[in-house]
Parts: structure tokens; C-alpha cells; sequence
């Protein structure tokens, strides 16, 4: 098995972590400890996550384009600069309106 790449202390460039692949959703876990996880998604325009709930709470960055973020049947559309926190035990799904690149912060404790 290949040992991960380790991207503590050092700059990096968001952004770059991930790239996009045609028709797909990919993720890249940047940090995970028992408190919570950090994870860059990038998705090809008109792909996502579909409607699921967590037991805590999650925060959304979005790094590029446009997605629209549900959260309880709410509707709510975010742009490169913008975050939501999505809360706990609300179901939730994303979808991309263009290519879209979100870093994904799951807050366990």
C-alpha cells in the first residue's frame, strides 16, 4: 500500500489539491483526526452528492464555480468565496451548476 502524501506544514495552494474529471465527483482528504475531517471535493458541472444527513456539522467553502446547496429542502446557491455551514441532523445534498471545487470541514466533537 503507498503511503499518503503528508500536506501538514506546508503551503499549498487550495485550489490545486484537486482536479476536475470529466463526469465525476472526486474528493481528496487533506486532515483526519477524531475531532473531524478535512476534504477537497471537485465536481464536473451537473454531478453531486445526493440528499444525506450527518450527525454533525459541516462547513462548506466554495473554492471555484457555482453549486446549489440544499439543506432541508431549502435551496441555496453559492459561489468561489462563499461558504454555508450545513447543521447537523438536517438532510442536505449538492449539486454543481458549473465545475465546482468545495473544501468540506465535518466537525465530530
Amino acid at each position: 500500500m503507498a503511503e499518503k502524501e503528508s500536506l501538514v506544514g506546508r503551503s499549498l495552494e487550495l485550489a490545486k489539491l484537486i482536479g476536475y474529471q470529466d463526469g465525476a465527483v472526486v474528493s481528496r482528504t487533506v486532515a483526519e483526526r477524531p475531532a473531524g475531517t478535512i476534504t477537497v471535493f471537485a465536481f464536473d458541472a451537473g454531478h453531486g452528492l445526493s440528499e444525506h444527513s450527518a450527525s454533525f456539522d459541516a462547513f462548506v467553502y466554495a473554492i471555484d464555480g457555482e453549486a446549489e446547496i440544499s439543506i432541508s429542502g431549502q435551496k441555496n446557491r453559492v459561489i468561489e468565496g462563499q461558504m454555508i455551514i450545513m447543521p447537523a441532523n438536517e438532510p442536505h445534498s449538492v449539486r454543481a451548476v458549473t465545475p465546482f471545487k468545495m473544501l468540506l470541514v465535518m466537525i465530530r466533537a
